[in-house]
């Protein structure tokens, strides 16, 4: 299946349209022409989280975080290897809940770190407490399986 995607670029926000065949081969921006998988998450803000959640064809898996959060600060790492391994079916992102409170609020984050899976602009599903790279990437894929 050859289906164009959308892909919001991790730099510069753009929307680029990608044949679906052409995920695996390391696909660049048309705008920035940087690439569109880093192997690590992408930052969100206020000004670009609706735009990732809302325009990216693949499912996006958000890490609301803080930096005076200790368990947060510990999963870290594994979050980032987590990015290596679910790219590019999937892109992994970082929301700083206290630079960006009412986004926290809007979707009820009450402990950090916690994990919610986006498809389509749909919340599908969260997970509450500090994980490692295998447990993260294990339960994306199966709340994607469902």
């Amino acid at each position: 299946m050859n289906a164009p995607l959308h892909l919001v670029c991790p730099h510069c926000n753009a929307v680029n349209r990608l044949p679906a065949a052409r995920l695996e081969q390391q696909p660049a921006c048309g705008q920035c022409h940087r690439p569109l998988f880093t192997g690590e998450p992408t930052a969100l803000t206020g000004a670009n989280f609706d735009r990732h959640i809302g325009r990216n064809d693949i499912p996006v898996l958000v890490d609301f975080w803080a930096p005076w959060c200790g368990p947060c600060r510990m999963m870290a790492p594994a979050f980032v290897q987590a990015a290596g391994l679910l790219e590019p079916g999937m892109r992994l992102a970082k929301l700083d809940t206290e630079a960006e409170p009412d986004i926290g609020t809007r979707f009820g984050i009450r402990s950090i770190p916690t994990l919610a899976l986006f498809r389509g602009g749909r919340e599908l599903a969260r997970q509450a407490g500090a994980m490692s790279a295998d447990q993260i990437v294990r339960w994306a894929r199966q709340v994607l399986a469902r």
